[in-house]
């Protein structure tokens, strides 16, 4: 068994990747070394020549590294669905974001909204306001990030509203989830994942890979936001 195996990985998949950690080793796999930053931010580490041996990314991410000869394409599978919320801070009031109309009028009326300038989700959200009609009016306001955990900045009084995949906001303490945006307004992110062409650890590689997209996965996933 290789003594550990090195793994990067999407910020979306950082709770249940951690969580998911102990039970792995405790079946007998090995040490899991990741590494966890956004998709965007991950693919121009891999084609700057970083290494590693699963990568977990975007769908569309890992199929375009897939066609580069980075990642084997027979090892690719589907790991989770994720969907763009909004936070706040820990008992503030929940705002209604239950329709388009609702969503429009809660980020019009916010002091300020966090979101993030490379993440899947910051991507869907300056569509999103542009299709309201809404983007100079809440872009005048915003806290935008380049990457990281945006509901950070509700604990620090930059913001009042956080956009981000679900999952990364339930990575920060202090704030409350009030939902997913409308569903009829996002496209839910596909979160894959598969082995590095240049990993000298095959064996553990897929190992981990049929672990990660096994059914016993399926409530860690659950419990960090995701949907398996």
């Amino acid at each position: 068994m290789a003594e550990s195996i090195r793994v990067l990985s999407t910020l979306a998949l950082k709770g249940a990747v951690q969580a998911l950690t102990d039970q792995y080793q405790a079946a007998g796999g090995a040490r899991i070394d990741a590494d966890f930053a956004p998709t965007l931010a991950l693919l121009d580490r891999l084609r700057a020549g970083e290494a590693a041996d699963v990568v977990i990314l975007t769908r569309d991410g890992l199929d375009e590294v897939a066609r580069e000869g980075r990642v084997v394409v027979e090892s690719c599978v589907d790991l989770a669905r994720s969907f763009v919320g909004v936070a706040v801070k820990a008992g503030a009031p929940h705002p209604d974001i239950s329709t388009e109309a609702a969503l429009r009028a809660a980020l019009k009326g916010a002091r300020a909204v966090a979101y993030s300038q490379i993440g899947a989700s910051g991507i869907l959200f300056a569509q999103l306001i542009e299709r309201l009609g809404i983007a100079a009016d809440v872009n005048a306001r915003a806290v935008i990030i380049p990457q990281g955990f945006t509901a950070e900045r509700l604990a620090t009084g930059e913001a009042d509203l956080a956009i981000q995949q679900i999952s990364e906001l339930k990575q920060v303490g202090g704030i409350e989830v009030v939902g997913p945006i409308p569903r009829e307004l996002q496209t839910p992110a596909v979160f894959s994942a598969g082995r590095m062409a240049a990993s000298q650890k095959v064996d553990e590689a897929d190992r981990l890979l049929r672990f990660l997209a096994s059914p016993e996965v399926a409530p860690a996933l659950r419990a960090s936001g995701l949907e398996p």
